[in-house]
């Protein structure tokens, strides 16, 4: 068995990672690092949850001196991804001392160059706003000893690579280049041809790309259907930590208001909300205060939360690459996970292209009935009893019971507080805004995975409404970042 110390890491890192409980590493992790230690450039086609972060992050953090000025820049696509990427770094990088500065639009210009004033050594940034700190020349790379490109596919799709052409090119050509790409389109290989060094290639298999933790169900059911069947699997299911995926803000919105009305712990992200909230939102539901968390695909792009045992697709995803981003919300660090789509019948075609590219069959199943519903209240009831049991959390109250019994037998005790603690199904009216189905695509060149140009979507297929929340409009207040695109509202 590989492990940490096979690589011959600094003892600091090595501590760093034995303390976070690293022992063996993952696949991507097993290939790459021999190859970025040794200082060579390198292509890394993994998706999310794959241990990414961790298997650029050694090499980078090995390469940097403390004390000296900006000597590693992450590039990412999203605010979130640059936030979870310096999370980590620092975490790993805090034995020897080094620093992680998440920089990206949403958050005061102003605050960031106050934190860029103590000198991080690492920049975690979206490209947009890293720009406008080379332009206020309050960032400079020219002490740049490596750059990783994450999700460079998403920062394509997003509409980022002529900035990160441009950000490559303000770089010392003596500087060691990492890319990490689900997919490989083009355009990507050709930016990897003109600013990476006979770069080395490394690919985590399909399946271990993708889902092979992950039981994938879906339903057949229809617009008006979709709430109460969402309700009655959360009831059944009782799921410890749920994200709930829409295809609009509105979408999101309501559904977050709908859950509510009916009893359970939900709050909602997307690209309207401002980044403060969204960060609030996602803490509490890290810290299980919430647990179910209902999103936009962009606004959870890039989320890496332990813990996630379901998802529901609420609307089918566009595209297959979205559905495989979604799902791998759950499903990590070996424990299994469920996930479960909505498809009305007009977009069954929809839901076989996504089989198709993820070469994955779901399994149909029944739209559940108040028979189900009630066994499954009355289950989650019985496991709460058992677990108290188990765990001896009840000796205050084995007085009271005592005393009861004296006066009712213990079959209609017990089953008088199974009636009490089990949730019964709840009609509060909830009505939804109607969402058109999905056309139905054939699976033309844009949804192949794989080299070669795959992967890339048509600019209609892209989620627009949100990709420019996230890095776009110039300048120094609290706004987005510096692209000024097009908007659609319905995102």
């Amino acid at each position: 068995m590989t492990t940490f110390s096979d690589f011959n890491l600094s003892s600091s890192l090595e501590k760093a990672l034995s303390n976070m409980g690293f022992e063996e590493p993952t696949p991507i992790q097993a290939q790459a690092l021999p190859i970025a230690l040794s200082g060579k450039d390198m292509i890394g086609q993994a998706q999310t949850g794959t241990g990414k972060t961790t298997a650029f992050g050694v090499p980078l953090l090995e390469a940097i001196e403390v004390g000296k000025a900006v000597q590693g820049l992450v590039l990412a696509p999203t605010r979130e991804l640059a936030v979870q990427v310096a999370e980590e770094l620092n975490r790993i990088g805090a034995v020897k001392g080094i620093r992680t500065l998440p920089v990206y639009g949403g958050q005061d210009i102003n605050r960031q160059i106050r934190g860029l004033k103590k000198k991080p050594e690492i920049i975690a940034a979206t490209p947009g706003r890293l720009i406008d700190h080379i332009e206020r020349k309050t960032i400079r790379l020219q002490d740049l000893k490596m750059i990783v490109l994450d999700e460079a596919d998403e920062m394509l799709n997003m509409g980022f690579i002529d900035d990160i052409e441009r950000i490559l090119s303000e770089t010392p050509e003596s500087r060691q280049t990492l890319l990490f790409s689900a997919t490989m389109p083009r355009r990507i290989q050709s930016l990897a041809e003109r600013f990476m060094k006979e770069p080395e290639i490394v690919k985590v298999k399909a399946k271990e790309m993708t889902v092979t933790n992950i039981e994938q169900h879906y339903m057949e059911v229809q617009e008006r259907q979709k709430f109460d069947v969402l309700c009655s699997l959360l009831d059944i299911q009782s799921p410890e930590l749920a994200i709930v995926f829409g295809r609009t803000k509105k979408r999101v919105d309501e559904v977050v208001e709908g859950l509510i009305k009916r009893g359970y712990s939900a709050e909602g992200i997307h690209g309207d909300i401002p980044q403060g909230k969204r960060d609030q939102v996602i803490r509490r539901f890290k810290e299980q205060t919430i647990d179910i968390m209902v999103a936009t695909d962009v606004a959870a792009r890039g989320l890496d939360i332990s813990g996630v045992s379901h998802v529901y697709n609420f609307d089918i995803p566009q595209d297959p690459e979205s559905y495989v981003h979604r799902i791998g919300r759950t499903g990590r660090a070996g424990k299994k996970g469920l996930a479960i789509t909505f498809v009305s019948p007009r977009e069954l075609d929809h839901l076989r292209i996504i089989e198709n590219v993820t070469k994955k069959k779901m399994t149909k199943k029944p739209i559940p009935s108040l028979t189900d519903v009630l066994a499954g209240s009355q289950q989650a009831t019985i496991n709460k009893i058992t677990k108290t049991v188990e765990e001896n959390a009840y000796a205050e109250y084995k007085r009271v019971a005592e005393s009861l019994l004296e006066e009712q037998d213990s079959v209609t005790l017990l089953a008088a507080a199974l009636k009490l603690l089990t949730k019964e199904p709840d009609a509060t009216p909830v009505k939804l805004t109607a969402v058109e189905p999905l056309r139905s695509k054939k699976p033309k060149k844009e949804y192949r995975s794989g080299s070669g140009g795959g992967g890339r979507r048509r600019r209609s297929d892209r989620p627009s409404g949100e990709r420019n929340n996230y890095d776009r409009n110039r300048g120094g207040g609290s706004g987005g970042e510096r692209r000024s695109r097009s908007r659609n509202k319905s995102n």
